[in-house]
């Protein structure tokens, strides 16, 4: 039987290249700290992800992802999977998040080595949406399908969501639209921007 690590090298050769750039630009910790100091209406909130072990993932790589209040990390609001894989022609990469079944228990997952951060499909939990990834100078950038993915947080029954990738780190924006159209929660025109190493 081949050992986990084995097991884990051998799916690290056979990741497509670029699924393995997303993958590198998304783990990490990234922090809003720089654009709060700036901006007192922005929450310090960091975003930390990792590599899953998950079985018979072929052509992806699975990532847990979750956010927090830079002073309540143990109290993450919000908490995915990640499914990186290829898309459907050959620049696109796709991006599919899932809210993690019995969420609680993976809390601060990503301190757990990798060996130990085990997920099995019935943990992935329902699938929420797909961000569609495409090479652009310096990174990626990432947008849901033209009409959203359907949702029902805070009065709304869609939402949309843009990103940038780059090696500082992420600018994203998540908007909630209502039956009406209307965006009822979300970012404006400016981005949230995440990055790397501020605190």
């Amino acid at each position: 039987m081949l050992s986990i690590a084995l097991l884990l090298l051998v799916q690290t050769t056979t990741v497509n290249p670029s699924v393995q750039n997303v993958v590198n630009y998304l783990a990490g910790e990234m922090n809003t700290t720089a654009q709060a100091r700036e901006n007192p209406k922005i929450a310090e909130v960091q975003m930390t992800t990792c590599e899953v072990s998950f079985p018979n993932s072929e052509s992806s790589v699975y990532l847990y992802q979750e956010q927090a209040l830079l002073n309540k990390l143990n109290q993450p609001y919000r908490q995915r999977f990640l499914e990186i894989k290829p898309g459907t022609d050959d620049r696109s990469i796709e991006s599919k998040s899932y809210k993690p079944r019995n969420a609680g228990n993976f809390i601060n997952f990503c301190k757990r080595s990798l060996t130990e951060r085990q997920v099995r499909p019935s943990d992935l939990g329902e699938y929420v949406c797909t961000v569609i990834l495409t090479p652009i100078e310096g990174g990626y950038k990432g947008e849901t399908p033209p009409a959203g993915c359907p949702a029902t947080a805070r009065g709304a029954v869609r939402i949309t969501n843009t990103i940038i990738l780059r090696p500082d780190g992420m600018d994203t924006s998540d908007r909630g639209y209502d039956a009406n159209g209307r965006q009822v929660w979300g970012a404006g025109e400016n981005f949230y921007q995440f990055r790397r190493g501020n605190r």
